[in-house]
């Protein structure tokens, strides 16, 4: 164990490590007791929205000092492990906390406006800051047992968020689906578990990977648990065949908490089965027939594309926005999928974290330019968005950023991190994964640019009218834009710094 965290004010105790979690689970807590000193009050919008905003830079902010000043890295003494190591604080987990709170932040201040005329806002952005909480603890769980509860963290708060309109019957029948299936996927999560700990007798990912290179004759039972517990993984990151959920929850929930799903939701998911698939079933030392990267392979294809194709034949914006995060779930899964014994393996499982920070952006910028047309009235369909940039020409600049970086088109952030994860994967020795990625990447093009030919492009109907500019949505709509285009030269920084974090895993 590391005793202290080294950072430029001198030494803490070590527990300081889990700052980013804690400060997240305080913001919370103060928008409950915010909210209940005037509940219901309208006057409290704009206080809670702005907490709710400010915890989660804050937690931003003190994890990428932790990760800027080496905090449980090689270099600084190496992880960090707490609490008998049910957690453990790295490199990895810093990085993936830096994408699920600049997420919590750009949904919250675009919460401010769509919300303006809803009920129970406290418990809302609470359940925001909640759900980020269970993610930053996802990605330092060093515990099957404290995956298992840091996930349900996460995913109690989301069932609630995606029926929060309680009288918009779309919402709550959402709300309902992913519960059901929620609860179906973490019951196989939980008896994988379940069959790994009967297999190995630990649940902690260090004690397991010591213990399969023995468990030949509990091969069997051991490849069913792990295959359960990618199935659990495939619910959180809306990978086929646990993918159902996605186009219906996204579509009825608000905006702003699709937007939050499909960026930090889908990014704990990854965080948490890179590091168990990683950490606790080594490569090399598995007994025969538990091959989970073949697995992979199967998922990551199958995944972008239906993901894509299905995104290609539809008509709600909304819609093709979900299916469409799906294809790119199947693009993050190369980082697993495209692991070797003795390859390199940091660079392709960085490349995939580089890949879902930058993803992070374009995505929720999209889906909150969604949430900005929702708030107009507009409509829903491709066609809805006729005209929108001749009368909203700065947020339709900025969704046009996002829909071309989400095609992966050169100079835009989302190209260079494809182009890293694919470029990695052929020096892995899978070019057929990183063709198949490509193929999907200029499939999508199509449906992207879609978009940008509605807003652009085709006349707008007569009687558009679009009413006020909300300020929080546009200033969230206008900072994942530039936070998209900041990434392009930060792009060399980011991919380094996820490959670097990555290769201490293996």
């Amino acid at each position: 164990m590391v005793d202290a965290v080294a950072l430029q004010s001198g030494a803490l105790p070590d527990w300081t490590a889990v700052a980013p979690a804690l400060i997240l689970a305080l913001t919370g807590l103060l928008l409950l007791v915010i909210d209940s000193i005037k509940p219901g009050e309208s006057e409290n919008s704009a206080l809670l929205a702005s907490v709710a905003t400010a915890g989660s830079l804050f937690a931003f902010g003190v994890a990428g000092w932790f990760l800027i000043q080496g905090t449980g890295q090689a270099r600084t003494g190496g992880a960090i492990t707490l609490y008998g190591d049910a957690l453990v604080v790295d490199g990895m987990s810093l990085f993936f906390t830096l994408i699920f709170t600049i997420v919590a932040a750009m949904v919250s201040i675009a919460s401010l406006d769509y919300l303006a005329d809803q009920q129970y806002q406290g418990e809302f952005y609470s359940l925001v800051v909640f759900a980020a909480t269970g993610m930053t603890l996802m990605s330092m769980s060093n515990s099957l047992a404290t995956a298992f509860v840091s996930l349900e963290l996460a995913s109690l708060p989301s069932y609630a968020l995606v029926a929060f309109l309680k009288k918009n019957r779309g919402s709550v029948e959402a709300g309902l689906k992913y519960f059901l299936i929620g609860a179906l996927s973490s019951a196989v999560f939980a008896f994988g578990i379940s069959l790994v700990y009967a297999a190995t007798g630990s649940l902690l990912l260090p004690e397991i990977a010591a213990a399969v290179g023995g468990a030949s004759e509990m091969a069997g039972v051991l490849g069913i648990g792990v295959l359960m517990l990618l199935g659990g993984f495939a619910f959180k990151t809306a990978s086929v065949p646990f993918h159902f959920w996605a186009p219906e929850a996204y579509e009825g929930a608000p905006a702003p908490v699709s937007a939050f799903l499909s960026s930090a939701s889908k990014a704990a998911g990854f965080a948490i089965a890179f590091r168990v698939f990683v950490e606790a079933f080594p490569l090399g030392q598995l007994p025969a027939g538990v091959e989970w990267v073949v697995a992979f392979q199967i998922l990551a294809v199958v995944t972008m594309t239906l993901g894509n194709f299905a995104a290609a034949t539809q008509e709600n914006v909304k819609r093709m926005l979900a299916y469409s995060s799906i294809g790119h779930a199947g693009y993050a899964l190369i980082g697993l999928a495209a692991l070797t014994a003795n390859g390199p393996n940091g660079d392709v499982l960085g490349a995939s974290m580089a890949h879902l920070m930058v993803y992070g952006f374009m995505n929720t910028g999209a889906f909150l330019f969604v949430a900005l047309v929702e708030h107009w009235g507009v409509g829903k369909t491709f066609e809805d968005y006729n005209g929108l940039g001749a009368r909203a020409p700065m947020a339709s600049v900025a969704m046009s950023v996002f829909m071309f970086s989400l095609a992966g088109l050169p100079p835009f952030g989302g190209f260079f991190s494809k182009y890293a994860l694919f470029y990695s994967a052929i020096e892995s020795g899978f070019w057929w994964l990183a063709a198949v990625g490509a193929i999907n990447s200029a499939l999508s093009l199509f449906y992207y640019s879609r978009v940008v030919k509605a807003l652009w492009i085709e006349d707008a109907s007569p009687t558009l009218e679009l009413g006020s500019k909300p300020v929080g949505l546009y200033t969230a709509v206008i900072f994942a834009a530039v936070g998209t285009l900041l990434l392009l030269p930060a792009f060399q920084p980011v991919i380094e710094t996820a490959q670097t974090v990555a290769t201490a895993l293996f």
